[in-house]
């Protein structure tokens, strides 16, 4: 394709018949679209820069962006927002929290509408109830949007018997979803991580990933194994000969 700038006799016949626009207003032409590029281009860089600002950043640099891209910068600024609320909201909690019986009101009852509190009472001195605080703290950390805690238990429930630790209660909205009261519903101390989130899992409170219950799984195992065990009948044996 022949160059329209290019100084030839064909390029000044089709200019003079008003083909081609003259030599300067071309190159004016081509200058703007050229700085229209530019300013794309700028823009797109501006874009990119506050997309991946922090809030701080983009309130020390809010006097470097013309109008247009104060407009742009507040929307970013407000989509940053909603997902550090999101973020803070999902990740509300992480922890254990140790509580006394004054602190029940507050921390279970009034905990929220929408919020899951799982309260386990125990006491020192139960090796079981020392294996579920061991089990609830990773359980704290992998399900940060439900509030764990825990408290001895005759600080919340005055006399509440030792026969019955450890107990676990689920609240939502301070009401009682699910129990589980006295070592012998948590199965001992074979007792595993799996097996008691599967178990909370059960009143709701906490969306397991697990596909199946643990202790189905160990049960199944121990009726196999047993099974094997047991040497297989022997058929009843041909007659003596006479």
């Amino acid at each position: 394709m022949q160059d329209p700038n290019a100084d030839t006799e064909w390029n000044d016949i089709l200019r003079k018949k008003g083909i081609l626009p003259p030599k300067e207003k071309l190159k004016e032409q081509e200058q703007a679209e050229e700085e229209r590029e530019q300013q794309i281009i700028q823009q797109k860089s501006v874009v990119k820069t506050y997309e991946d600002m922090t809030l701080e950043e983009l309130e020390e640099n809010e006097d470097e962006f013309s109008e247009e891209d104060e407009r742009a910068m507040e929307m970013y600024r407000q989509q940053r927002l909603a997902e550090l609320k999101a973020l803070q909201a999902k990740n509300k909690f992480g922890h254990v929290l140790e509580i006394s019986g004054q602190d029940y009101i507050q921390e279970i009852t009034k905990a929220g509408k929408d919020i899951w509190v799982i309260l386990h009472l125990y006491k020192q001195g139960i090796p079981l109830c020392a294996l579920i605080n061991q089990h609830l703290n990773g359980l704290a950390r992998k399900f940060p949007d439900v509030k764990f805690v825990k408290a001895i238990s005759t600080t919340c429930i005055p006399n509440y018997p030792d026969r019955n630790l450890p107990t676990i209660f689920v609240y939502l909205g301070g009401d009682i979803k699910a129990q589980f009261i006295g070592p012998l519903v948590f199965g001992g101390m074979n007792l595993t991580s799996d097996e008691l989130e599967w178990k909370i899992s059960e009143s709701g409170a906490i969306k397991t990933d697990l596909e199946e219950n643990p202790r189905k799984q160990i049960q199944d195992q121990l009726m196999t194994s047993i099974r094997c065990s047991v040497p297989a009948r022997r058929e009843e044996s041909d007659p003596e000969d006479d």
